[in-house]
């Protein structure tokens, strides 16, 4: 917040982007995309296109379905028997040779079934990640394009509301679950402390001083 307060101080409520430009060994200029002090990309995306982000996050979580899927195949098959024994390396290629090698031999049926279902997960995977990156590029030109388009007072609703209440809303969080956990472990340390009743430790206290005084006795000795 000290940091957008010196921004808004010396260029008033502005959202101004700024590319960023690496050079590589070879002197040459890179454009690695853009970026915006005062309002992250993250902070437009939500407020004016959470239905393109939410698309790419439906797209991700296919992704993250077939890529499961085609894992559990590998591993389901790479036992002695599976279909993935012999394999040093499980490749589109080394799938695509096996399967022309199996041919029509109805013998490897089976085998066959389960190869054509790893392409098959592999090819949806190849297109869902195409999907994903054509749609974020599409979603950053979007987010990069409003910038201009914002006005004063849209700028200070998504640096007060959404920025710093919500890193406020966040410290505030931190710091109560912080002291809940500090109370929790406190309270878990007084009831150990007190799990045994008071009447309880009393009558151990004296029958433990009765055992002392009987041994004292036959040492021909008192504590008394």
């Amino acid at each position: 917040m000290q940091d957008d307060a010196y921004l808004i101080a010396a260029d008033g409520w502005a959202a101004r982007t700024t590319r960023i430009v690496e050079t590589d060994k070879k002197g040459k200029a890179r454009d690695r995309g853009w970026t915006c002090e005062l309002i992250p990309k993250p902070l437009i995306v939500a407020r004016y296109f959470a239905k393109e982000q939410a698309a790419i996050d439906a797209l991700q979580a296919d992704l993250d379905a077939a890529q499961t899927s085609q894992t559990e195949l590998e591993e389901d098959e790479a036992g002695d028997d599976g279909v993935f024994a012999g394999y040093d390396s499980i490749t589109a290629l080394a799938v695509k040779e096996r399967i022309r090698e199996i041919g029509s031999d109805a013998e490897g049926a089976d085998e066959l079934a389960l190869l054509r279902q790893w392409l098959g997960l592999g090819s949806r995977i190849a297109v869902l990640k195409k999907q994903i990156r054509d749609a974020e590029v599409a979603l950053d030109t979007l987010a990069y394009e409003k910038y201009p388009s914002l006005t004063t007072a849209e700028i200070q609703s998504l640096v007060i509301a959404d920025k710093w209440m919500s890193t406020l809303a966040a410290t505030v969080q931190g710091e109560l679950d912080r002291v809940s956990q500090t109370l929790t472990g406190r309270l878990r340390e007084l009831a150990e402390r007190y799990a045994t009743p008071l009447p309880q430790i009393t009558d151990e206290v004296a029958t433990l001083a009765a055992r002392v005084e009987e041994h004292l006795k036959k040492m021909g000795a008192s504590w008394n």
